[in-house]
């Protein structure tokens, strides 16, 4: 199987750098699941843009750089809010259809935004709509071609070059060698690697897992974002309850029904995601109760279930109606900030491979992502990075190459899962994270010729546990979502970005 691009995954960024590969060559599109199952498909809550008229980019720069903590790269966060808007141009000229009020495109503020920059979609289908929109105009490229239900279980290494992937087809449990002259990256977030999560099942941090076997760098893995308001109930899917819905008024509720965010933080409800989530952890702790409520009884139910259709829908399959009843919720692992380290256009520590949207690290996001820019920058450097991948164009395609060995860990994926939420999760000290790196590290792993893809999967979220926790380990400071009860204050010295490889231990550069 060859093609001139190699592009691993289906959603927002996978997708618009294939359509700028597409005037170069031959562009293959792998997804591990059907076309349409990605994390892009579940963003709820929008995409930020500074298009309003009381906007500008300088603000929506200044408010990422601030949700960032210190992290930032200035000129990744410069690129994504000036190239921004003629992104969102160029979505609505291939059809993306973001909702409008009186004839104008409808802004809404989420967390740390100082003013209002959302754009959604359908209420609460933003990411849905933006990749039916990106895959419809992909599909329309004749040099493009898609396949479903392939996962990718490792990259081609010629010479220290990436020459392709090996592709895993289930149903027949072979291997199939996809050789290109370039590959792209795109596989989405790690969220399953912890117990509860809004991710959905395929995001088992297989891009980052991968990527470090064949040697390149991986840089803020242990930057992980917990979203608050995950749906906290018995049989139900920790299904995201958007951050949108405290931007229109919505409240937070310790068990004893008292608001208490305005305790800990000048926005209240709307302060920045990390703060949120380990003021319900310290809340719940104080009273006992492992979980936290979302108020929108106060709220014109006809405007919730107009806002938030998707999210209202969904709730009340499971008995539950968000406009009359308080919402049990809960944090749950949500987004990586870090990833496969890149430059500007995408490119990594290895030459012929490119990465881009969240198992990237742009250096858009540092320690902690401001709400809604995750969609803006897999649009923008999805591009960017398709952009960059035309200059392999012509160039003789690299030699068959070969893939590490493939050991599997002799464990369930469930106590991973575990001792990762346990030992890695919102709340994190020496005790546990060297308890994590031992526990990960004593795990066997040996070859099985019999694996399936969910020895696979399990073999990246073993991986990429051990990096979480290793690098977590290594930086003793609080900043953003990484959070040390044994180191609680932000350290100078640390205001750097973590770096690991197969052959290095985290340093910080």
């Amino acid at each position: 199987m060859t093609a001139d691009f190699l592009v691993i995954g289906a959603g927002v960024a996978g997708l618009r750098a294939a359509i700028e590969l597409s005037r170069a060559g031959e562009v293959l599109v792998v997804a591990k699941d059907t076309l349409q199952e990605s994390s892009s498909e579940y963003a709820q809550g929008g995409i930020a843009v500074a298009i309003g008229e009381d906007d500008h980019i300088e603000l929506h720069e200044q408010d990422t750089l601030a949700a960032g903590d210190g992290l930032c790269d200035p000129a990744a966060v410069r690129t994504l809010v000036e190239e921004g808007p003629a992104a969102i141009e160029q979505l609505i000229a291939w059809g993306a259809a973001f909702d409008r009020s009186g004839g104008r495109l409808a802004l809404t503020r989420e967390g740390a935004h100082s003013r209002n920059r959302i754009l959604h979609a359908h209420g609460d289908s933003t990411g849905q709509e933006i990749a039916r929109t990106l895959y419809r105009e992909a599909a329309s490229r004749p040099n493009i071609r898609f396949r479903s239900f392939s996962a990718i279980t490792d990259l081609l290494l010629e010479n220290g070059e990436v020459c392709g992937a090996l592709v895993f087809d289930e149903a027949t449990r072979q291997y199939t060698p996809a050789r290109a002259r370039a590959v792209l990256l795109a596989s989405g977030g790690l969220g399953r690697v912890f117990r509860d999560t809004t991710n959905p099942d395929i995001a088992t941090g297989d891009g980052v897992a991968m990527a470090y076997r064949a040697g390149a760098e991986i840089s803020d893995i242990e930057f992980v974002q917990f979203h608050p308001t995950a749906l906290h109930l018995k049989n139900a899917p920790r299904f995201l309850l958007s951050e949108a819905m405290r931007g229109e008024g919505a409240w937070l509720r310790n068990a004893s029904g008292e608001r208490f965010m305005t305790r800990y933080h000048p926005l209240a409800e709307l302060a920045p995601r990390d703060i949120v989530s380990r003021s319900m952890v310290k809340e719940m702790s104080a009273t006992g109760v492992w979980r936290i409520y979302l108020d929108l009884t106060h709220l014109d139910a006809a405007f919730i279930r107009g806002r938030f259709p998707r999210i209202y829908q969904t709730c009340l399959r499971y008995g539950l109606d968000i406009t009359a009843a308080l919402v049990p919720v809960h944090p749950a692992a949500h987004y990586a900030m870090g990833g496969v380290r890149t430059d500007l256009d995408g490119r990594t520590s290895l030459r012929r491979l490119y990465a881009a949207g969240e198992v990237a690290c742009t250096g858009v996001h540092g320690a902690n992502r401001l709400a809604s820019n995750s969609l803006l920058e897999g649009v923008v450097f999805g591009a960017r990075a398709g952009a960059a991948m035309r200059e392999w164009a012509g160039k003789a395609l690299p030699g068959s190459g070969s893939a590490p060995e493939a050991r599997f860990p002799c464990a369930a994926e469930a106590e991973v899962r575990e001792l990762a939420w346990h030992q890695c999760g919102i709340l994190r000290s020496v005790e546990s994270l060297e308890t994590a790196v031992r526990r990960l590290s004593e795990i066997a792993a040996g070859p099985n010729p019999e694996a399936g893809l969910d020895q696979h999967e399990l073999r990246n979220i073993h991986t990429v546990a051990l990096l979480i926790a290793r690098c977590a380990l290594a930086r003793p400071e609080s900043r953003g979502a990484h959070y040390r009860t044994d180191f609680p204050e932000k350290r100078p010295e640390f205001q750097l970005h973590s770096i690991v490889s197969k052959n290095h231990d985290p340093s910080f550069r």
